[in-house]
């Protein structure tokens, strides 16, 4: 009688043993996933992409980038009041083709810290200095849209190129969107002042309204994206007021003529003759007269955001450019 109570304590022990094994094992899953994730962001550091895609400047503002892809570095600098998803199409373009794309959301823009005090190019122009340096980026091409395109050429003007190997000027607001004395070509004072005032009153309402000039929806016979609309609306709201306000005068007022003239890489300029916002006249074909190595390609009949309505074209220029 003896003998089977012996088994089955030697039964109870393997299953006790066995259990104790399993609870060992789970209590240790959550180190080893730990340990993983650390591994595995200690070789993104290694290959110079952070994990989190997330920087501090150093005045302490936060910084959202994206940074996907191997191979010779293309980064984007998006327009006013968007976010790095305004480059998606071409992101996605040109990360097939073989290409590390990048692209940040500008202080107070998208998923970057929304500040009070810093929302100025020369601020703009010195995080996205900051950026290349902590990804220790080399023979980087540039590509900046409206706003994005005062940022690059500011950044030349302010950190020279020695890291850049070309630049893209995509419906960009250099030399300067205001009119003075010596630019004749650009809009009134009073033009921008509407703008701050349609920020000020009702934000999301402006931005709605804006996306029809924007995309030309607003001309007869446009087929009109209303995902197009609702996903510049989002990427505005995202952001935050002050440093959108703020920018405005970033945007309109800033000379950008001295920049412009210190960019010593070849560069493509694309703007299209139907732009409402910035008017091409004041811009691209100016700004092709003033780069050095400069090409001006215009596209008939595009609007401010060619990147979303003439995606396609766009993105086969992108390439042929930064493979020439």
């Amino acid at each position: 009688m003896s003998q089977p109570k012996t088994d089955i304590s030697h039964g109870r022990r393997a299953l006790l043993g066995h259990a104790a094994l399993a609870s060992t094992a789970v209590m240790a899953m959550p180190a080893l996933a730990a340990a993983a994730e650390a591994s595995k962001g200690a070789a993104a550091t290694r290959a110079g992409k952070t994990p989190g895609s997330r920087f501090v400047t150093k005045d302490g503002t936060e910084i959202f980038y994206k940074d996907w892809g191997n191979g010779q570095p293309v980064l984007f600098s998006h327009g006013w009041p968007l976010s790095a998803d305004a480059w998606d199409g071409q992101m996605l373009f040109l990360g097939q083709h073989g290409y590390r794309v990048i692209a940040h959301d500008r202080r107070s823009h998208g998923r970057s810290a929304q500040t009070w005090d810093g929302n100025h190019m020369d601020r703009y122009a010195d995080d996205l200095a900051e950026l290349i340096e902590k990804l220790d980026l080399h023979d980087v091409v540039l590509v900046g849209h409206s706003t994005g395109g005062g940022e690059i050429a500011h950044y030349v003007g302010r950190h020279g190129t020695r890291r850049v190997a070309k630049m893209v000027l995509i419906g960009a607001v250099p030399p300067i969107m205001l009119k003075t004395a010596s630019h004749p070509n650009g809009l009134p004072l009073e033009v921008f002042d509407g703008i701050r005032k349609g920020v000020f009153d009702d934000r999301s309402q402006f931005y709605k309204d804006l996306t029809l000039p924007f995309f030309g929806y607003n001309r007869a016979g446009a087929k009109v994206s209303e995902g197009a609309r609702e996903a510049f609306w989002l990427q505005g709201m995202m952001g935050g007021i002050k440093g959108q306000y703020d920018c405005i005068k970033e945007f309109s007022e800033v000379d950008y003529t001295e920049d412009l003239k210190k960019i010593d890489v070849p560069t493509l300029v694309i703007h299209g003759d139907d732009d409402q916002i910035v008017p091409i006249d004041g811009s691209a074909r100016l700004t092709a007269k003033l780069v050095k190595n400069a090409t001006l390609k215009v596209y008939p009949g595009a609007p401010h955001g060619l990147a979303v309505t003439h995606q396609d074209q766009l993105n086969s220029d992108l390439l042929a450019f930064i493979k020439s």
